[in-house]
């Protein structure tokens, strides 16, 4: 008997490793949201399915009787089939991981102890079923236990910052958010800023509440004069809640638009949402937005004295305007409303980022940078990573504009490549989080690539589904359209493809693990 509970042990340790690790990675993913776990759930039912089978097959095996040669058998089946696939983005062990997996272990240990101390195969093999397949359930269970002390040391976290922001009384805090543009914006403004200031921005994608404070308590010192936040939101008052701990003296509102409209629901929630930045501000502030989105324009928000537009229309503060784009950058002049007139060179190709790099000169202008001490640090301005990020691979020149796709990003990026010679080729698995509007929007998605593209390769046959009816729809030869499995079977079909011309890939959304 003592044999056979050693053996069950072992097995329920393998498979609820392998499911502890598989869900903690997708809960961290879903930024440690119960709610947004169970949809992922239920969206992924068989991803939890095999759980379900472990759970039922030893209970089974209980009620059987049967030998544990059988269990081992099942057990080592499932070891292999439950084995976590290499992820894009590998888990990452922060230490609210740590806390989540020591009150997993202290479950764990209370049921192998109940696999030793029954007498009876059934009730161990419930013991072993119970914890090989309820580990989707352990991690929410472990979060519940645990949310006291995760509040307490999140507080504890956001009260540090707020006096960290204090003890600088001669920071200025730039907040920058908006539905699309934003992280552009914000790389742009920093390249601008250091002509006067020395500044100081969140990294990479930071621009969640804790992702905010732990730039501020790691990055912030006294020598730093400008704090450039970005604001990233998925329901109504998130952004409120980051201008509660930061309490910008400017803010920036780049786009309002269709993006996860999943959380928000309506374009209504999101404009709300935005204008929360605008909401924080006091009336010696400037509010920076963009004049050609008409959600902002017609947005009936909170009135500053000093609100200043910019983009490409007539009637703006800032207006771009004498475009000219080739595949080797971009030349424009900017206008402000007193008349000053000053021409910009850039690397940076298309509309979209001339409308960004004007919004960041606006900000820099403002703040009291001369629009001619500009010039050198416009021609400074870099890609963003992974966003119409141009990577020369000898005869293919790949646009990489990876992270997070929207209806306007997408349709922005597709007007980004025709400014190349070449023949055009897509990647795409679509775009998520657009809740009830995703299939129209995926749809209009494939009529706007087969206008635009030359070859479609679509990641995934399921999510792609809606763009290859778009594509067919426009009447595209679906000879030029190809649907892979996976990221890699779609570049490898991208490599075969014979031409003359030089290859132009765009690289539009690469979903995360948890899709």
């Amino acid at each position: 008997m003592m044999l056979t509970s050693i053996i069950l042990t072992i097995i329920m340790l393998a498979l609820a490793f392998f499911g502890i690790w598989s869900f903690i990675h997708i809960f961290q993913l879903n930024s440690y949201k119960p709610k947004e776990q169970l949809k992922w759930y239920k969206k992924n039912f068989r991803r939890v399915t095999p759980c379900i089978i472990a759970f039922l097959l030893f209970v089974v095996l209980g009620i059987l009787n049967a030998h544990f040669v059988f269990f081992v058998i099942s057990g080592l089946a499932l070891v292999v089939f439950m084995k976590p696939k290499k992820a894009k983005k590998p888990l990452v062990i922060t230490p609210r991981v740590k806390r989540m997996l020591a009150t997993c272990g202290v479950f764990y240990v209370a049921l192998a102890l109940g696999i030793f101390l029954s007498e009876k195969l059934l009730v161990k093999s419930v013991f072993l079923g119970v914890g090989s397949g309820f580990t989707p359930l352990v991690i929410l269970l472990a979060n519940l236990v645990n949310k006291p002390i995760e509040l307490s040391i999140n507080r504890w976290y956001i009260n540090d910052a707020k006096k960290i922001l204090r003890s600088n009384n001669n920071l200025k805090i730039i907040g920058v958010t908006g539905s699309f543009g934003k992280t552009s914006v914000k790389f742009y403004l920093n390249t601008l800023l250091r002509a006067k200031y020395n500044t100081l921005m969140t990294p990479e994608s930071y621009n969640t509440p804790l992702g905010i404070v732990r730039t501020i308590r790691e990055k912030l010192k006294a020598t730093h004069q400008i704090f450039i936040c970005e604001m990233g939101a998925r329901n109504v008052g998130d952004i409120k809640e980051i201008c509660d701990i930061v309490h910008p003296h400017h803010g920036v509102i780049t786009t309002v638009g269709e993006q996860h409209l999943e959380t928000f629901k309506t374009i209504d929630n999101i404009k709300k949402t935005k204008f929360e930045l605008a909401d924080s501000l006091t009336d010696d502030a400037f509010l920076f937005v963009n004049g050609d989105c008409e959600a902002i324009t017609t947005h009936n928000h909170k009135k500053l004295p000093n609100a200043v537009s910019y983009g490409l229309k007539e009637g703006n503060t800032y207006q771009a305007f004498d475009i000219r784009i080739s595949e080797r950058g971009s030349e424009f002049k900017v206008k402000t409303a007193d008349g000053e007139v000053c021409e910009f060179t850039t690397k940076l190709i298309g509309e979209h980022n001339v409308i960004n790099i004007t919004g960041a000169l606006a900000v820099s202008h403002k703040m009291g940078i001369p629009l001619e001490k500009l010039r050198p640090q416009v021609r400074k301005l870099e890609s963003v990573p992974h966003r119409l990020e141009l990577v020369n691979r000898g005869g293919i020149i790949i646009v990489d504009d990876a992270y997070n796709s929207n209806p306007s990003g997408a349709k922005a990026a597709l007007d980004t490549i025709q400014y190349f010679d070449g023949m055009k080729i897509l990647v795409t698995p679509g775009m998520v989080e657009l809740g009830s509007m995703q299939d129209e929007l995926n749809y209009n998605f494939g009529k706007e690539s087969a206008e635009a593209c030359d070859f479609i390769v679509l990641v995934g046959e399921k999510q792609t589904k809606p763009i290859y009816d778009g594509v067919k729809d426009a009447g595209y030869d679906m000879n030029n359209c190809y649907v892979a499995t996976d990221l890699n079977d779609a570049l490898k079909k991208v490599y075969s493809i014979q031409t003359d011309k030089k290859k132009i890939v765009l690289l539009e959304n690469d979903l995360p693990d948890n899709y």
